[in-house]
C-alpha cells in the first residue's frame, strides 16, 4: 500500500479487541512518530509507551472522569502512546499534533487500528497526572496532546468527503 492509500484508508478504531500489538509493530510505530514534522527541527514532543493493564485502565479511569462518564474512553485497546510536548516551544501543539498524526497513519501501515483519545491535557494537569509522571521520571513543562490507543478491531466506515472541502485561489 503506497502512502498516499494509507492516508485515506485510514480510520479511527472504537472497538478493539484486546490483543497486543507485536514489539515490531510497536517500534515502527514509534520510529515514525519520531520523523514528525516540528517548527525549526526543536522536536518539542516526547511519547510515553502504556501496555501495563493496570496503568492504562488507571488512564481510562482518569479519562472518563473528565469526560463525565464511566465508558472505556480507550476502547478496550491494549497499547497506548501518550504524546506530551514541551510548552516552552511556541509550536508545540502543533508538533504534538503532528506526531499523534504519524502514529495513527504508521499504524495503519503496519496493520495495526488507531485512534486518537483527547483530555489528556487534562489529565496531565491533574495532581494524579503530574503523579503519574514524577512516579516515571519525566521531568519538564509538558502538556498532554493526546493518546494514540493501538490495537486489533472494527474501523470506523469512511464518510464521503464533504463538498467545498478544496478552494483554489
Amino acid at each position: 500500500m503506497n502512502g498516499i492509500n494509507i492516508l485515506k484508508s485510514r480510520r479511527s478504531c472504537r472497538s478493539f479487541d484486546g490483543r497486543p500489538i507485536t514489539d515490531e509493530q510497536l517500534d515502527a510505530i514509534l520510529e515514525a512518530g519520531t520523523y514528525a514534522a516540528t517548527g525549526m527541527g526543536r522536536q518539542s514532543p516526547i511519547m510515553i509507551v502504556v501496555r501495563d493493564e493496570e496503568t492504562i485502565k488507571q488512564l481510562s479511569k482518569m479519562n472518563a472522569e473528565i469526560m463525565g462518564s464511566d465508558i472505556d474512553p480507550f476502547y478496550g485497546a491494549a497499547t497506548v502512546i501518550i504524546v506530551l510536548a514541551d510548552k516552552n516551544i511556541p509550536t508545540y501543539l502543533y508538533d504534538g499534533s503532528l506526531v499523534m498524526g504519524n502514529l495513527m497513519n504508521a499504524a495503519e501501515a503496519v496493520g495495526v487500528q488507531s485512534c486518537w483519545i483527547h483530555r489528556a491535557k487534562e489529565e496531565f494537569e491533574s495532581e494524579a497526572g503530574k503523579a503519574l509522571l514524577k512516579k516515571w521520571g519525566i521531568e519538564g513543562d509538558y502538556e498532554g496532546i493526546g493518546h494514540c490507543v493501538l490495537g486489533y478491531g472494527e474501523k470506523v466506515p469512511v464518510k464521503p468527503r464533504k463538498e467545498h472541502y478544496i478552494y483554489r485561489v
